[in-house]
């Protein structure tokens, strides 16, 4: 039959050499709340401090651009295919402009996008913004 063992992981009644009394390690647990980070500091120590409002032209860090890919992830083929081409061609020189127009168009149903992409419809009502113009181009756009 094995000993207890305390919350510290440290047998209970157990004294080898050096050891101290139960609750006086070196090594306590404290318990502490996380606090929110305040004003526009980051969140934790390894992520950069955000600039905010981000400038529409500034280019896409390499995880903002991961999260994007991944966005764009499509349950049609055909969309995937011209997402994939898109990622090929610009990923390199995609602004924050590029993202916000490409996360438009994510929103919309397969269907929807594939009809965007394939021109038998134009983008309307709050789709027809400069951003997701441009980038429905750039998705159009035939490799040369």
């Amino acid at each position: 039959m094995t000993p207890p063992r305390s919350a510290f992981g440290v047998l209970a009644g157990r004294a080898g050499p050096g050891a101290q009394p139960f609750g006086r390690h070196k090594r306590q647990a404290v318990c502490v709340r996380p606090q929110p980070p305040q004003g526009g500091a980051a969140s934790s120590p390894a992520e950069p401090a955000l600039r905010l409002p981000l400038e529409p032209y500034d280019p896409l860090d390499a995880r903002s651009l991961s999260r994007l890919r991944w966005r764009c992830r499509r349950g049609m083929l055909e969309n995937d295919l011209y997402i994939a081409r898109f990622f090929k061609r610009h990923e390199h020189g995609l602004s924050v402009r590029h993202a916000t127009g490409l996360q438009m168009l994510m929103d919309l149903a397969d269907n929807d996008l594939l009809d965007l992409l394939l021109a038998r419809r134009e983008p309307d009502a709050e789709l027809a913004c400069p951003e997701v113009v441009e980038v429905l181009g750039m998705l159009r756009a035939r490799p040369t």
